[in-house]
C-alpha cells in the first residue's frame, strides 16, 4: 500500500508510522520524495511511501512525515465479495462535494477513478486544492486511478512533458504488474478473486507499441479459474452514443478489443463523456460503460460477488 502526500517542507521526512490502534505506532516505513516545475510553480515536496505487508480487511491509523494529523485506512478483503466504488470526470466544483458526501457515507473497499481527476488544466495550484479536497476520503481506503486529457497538461512549444503533474503526484504500482509506465497498469483484489487493468487513453497503444505488449502479458497471466472477475478501466469510451466525443476511442477500440474479448472480460468503465450510459453484449463482450457526468454527480457502487451476482 502506497501512502502518498505533499509538505511545502522539502526537508520534511518521507515516513509513514503505522500500527492497528490509534495513536500506538508499532511499525515504519520510509520511501522517497520528488518535486516538479510547471513555468514559475514548483511543487513542494511529493512524498511516497509503501507500507506493508498489511492484513487485508483491517484497520490501520497512521500519520506521515513523524508529525501532523493521524489518519485512519482500512484495507481492502481478502475474498469476495468486494465493494468498489467507481467515479469519473471528479474536477473541484460543488456537485464533486455532493459525489463525495455521497460517497463517504458508503461502506465501500476501493475506490477507482478513470481519469480527469483535479482538472487543472496547466494551473498547477489546482493540483494542491484537489489532494485537499479529496483527502478525507482518499486516506481513509485504496484510489486506483488512470489518466484522462485533463491530466495531459502538454505544451511542446516551451517543451514541458506531458502529464508531469498526473505522474509526480499520483504513483500507482505499474512497476509491479511489469509495467514501464505510470499509465497503465493493474492489481489484483479480493486475494485475486478479481484483476483490474487500469489502461491509458493517451499512451501509444498500437500495434508495436509498449501498453499493447504489456497488455497482451498481463492477460496471459490471468487463470479465470481462481479469477472469475476481470475488469477494465479507460477514460475515452469505445462506444457512446452521445454526440459529444464521438469517435475519440475508435483507435484504440480496434487496437485491444479483441484482446479482451479474447481473455473473456467482463466489465469495461471508461469516462470522459459527461453522461451515463450502460451497454450489454457489445462485440459478443459483457460491457458495462460508466461515462462521467457533466456536473461530476455520477458514481457506481458496484458489489462483486463469489456468485457472480453483480447488483448496482
Amino acid at each position: 500500500m502506497c501512502i502518498s502526500w505533499v509538505t511545502d517542507d522539502r526537508s520534511a521526512p518521507s515516513v509513514v508510522e503505522y500500527g492497528r490502534s490509534p495513536g500506538k505506532y508499532t511499525a515504519s516505513a520510509t520511501g522517497d520524495h520528488t518535486t516538479y516545475h510547471y513555468f514559475f510553480y514548483k511543487s513542494g515536496a511529493i512524498h511516497h511511501v509503501t507500507i506493508g505487508p498489511l492484513d487485508p480487511g483491517t484497520t490501520y491509523y497512521y500519520r506521515c512525515g513523524k508529525a501532523g494529523d493521524e489518519f485512519r485506512l482500512r484495507t481492502p478483503p481478502a475474498t469476495l465479495p468486494i465493494e468498489f466504488v467507481v467515479i469519473g470526470d471528479l474536477g473541484q466544483t460543488g456537485w464533486t462535494a455532493s459525489t463525495l458526501s455521497h460517497i463517504g457515507g458508503g461502506d465501500y473497499d476501493m475506490l477507482l477513478l478513470p481519469g480527469d481527476l483535479s482538472y487543472a488544466d496547466t494551473q498547477q495550484p489546482l493540483w494542491d486544492s484537489f489532494g485537499r479536497l479529496v483527502q478525507p476520503l482518499a486516506s481513509a481506503r485504496p484510489w486506483m486511478v488512470t489518466a484522462g486529457n485533463h491530466e495531459m497538461e502538454a505544451l511542446p512549444v516551451v517543451e514541458l512533458a506531458p502529464f508531469a503533474a498526473y505522474n509526480a503526484r499520483w504513483r500507482m504500482p505499474h512497476e509491479e504488474s511489469g509495467s514501464r509506465s505510470n499509465l497503465y497498469y493493474s492489481f489484483d483484489a479480493a486475494g485475486g478473486a478479481a484483476h483490474v487493468v487500469m489502461l491509458g487513453s493517451y499512451a501509444a497503444f498500437g500495434e508495436g507499441s509498449e501498453q499493447r505488449r504489456w497488455l497482451e502479458a498481463d492477460l496471459a497471466r490471468v487463470d479465470r479459474r481462481r479469477t472469475p472477475w476481470l475488469l477494465v478501466l479507460l477514460h475515452a469510451p469505445w462506444y457512446n452514443t452521445n454526440q459529444a466525443h464521438q469517435g475519440e476511442g475508435e483507435k484504440m477500440r480496434l487496437a485491444m478489443e479483441r484482446m479482451l474479448y479474447e481473455a473473456r472480460v467482463d466489465v469495461v468503465f471508461a469516462g470522459h463523456v459527461h453522461a451515463y450510459e450502460r451497454f450489454v453484449s457489445y462485440y459478443w463482450l459483457v460491457s458495462f460503460f460508466f461515462l462521467g457526468s457533466l456536473l461530476n454527480e455520477l458514481n457506481c457502487f458496484m458489489n462483486f460477488g463469489s456468485d457472480e451476482d453483480l447488483r448496482q
